[in-house]
């Protein structure tokens, strides 16, 4: 990637974390709010999810997209899970053991994608448990996939370099 392409990048990174710890979310919300709340978290979600997918059949199609839009998905699918994380949490506390903040919930988000798993923050709850489920099948599925593209082409891109000098 450019220089360009790198600012892009670490734009929407940077403004993708700030609206995760903007989004409202508050404690106590029930009936409709909370509802509401659990509709707008798996929205999040499952757009996320898309737009993960998307990119990575984009970039299927053609070697010559930039890898910024992929790499920018790729965030957007672990902030989702985290704000996941985040909202059950809040919804219907003693989910997780450990989580009680959203950088625990990013911190949580993030150990779970990179399996690290330190065993501070753990699922506790039924619930919690269900949404880690579909969020190591994420992990596994969607997020290597992007991953594993990012890296072939990134490997790909030098190996034309070299070969033109």
């Amino acid at each position: 990637m450019n220089r360009a392409a790198w600012v892009r990048v670490v734009t929407a990174v940077v403004l993708l974390v700030a609206l995760y710890y903007v989004v409202p979310v508050e404690r106590g919300d029930a009936g409709w709010r909370l509802a509401l709340r659990a509709l707008a978290a798996l929205v999040f979600v499952g757009g996320a999810v898309a737009l993960v997918v998307w990119q990575i059949r984009r970039r299927l199609r053609s070697d010559q997209l930039p890898l910024e839009g992929l790499a920018v998905a790729l965030v957007a699918g672990a902030i989702a899970f985290a704000l996941a994380d985040y909202v059950l949490e809040v919804t219907l506390p003693a989910q997780f053991d450990g989580l009680e903040t959203r950088t625990d919930a990013l911190y949580f988000a993030l150990s779970t994608l990179f399996t690290v798993g330190f065993g501070d923050v753990h699922a506790a709850g039924q619930g919690a448990r269900v949404l880690l489920c579909f969020q190591m099948v994420f992990n596994i599925a969607v997020l290597a996939t992007g991953a594993s593209l990012l890296v072939n082409q990134a490997s790909a891109r030098v190996r034309a370099n070299r070969r033109q000098r």
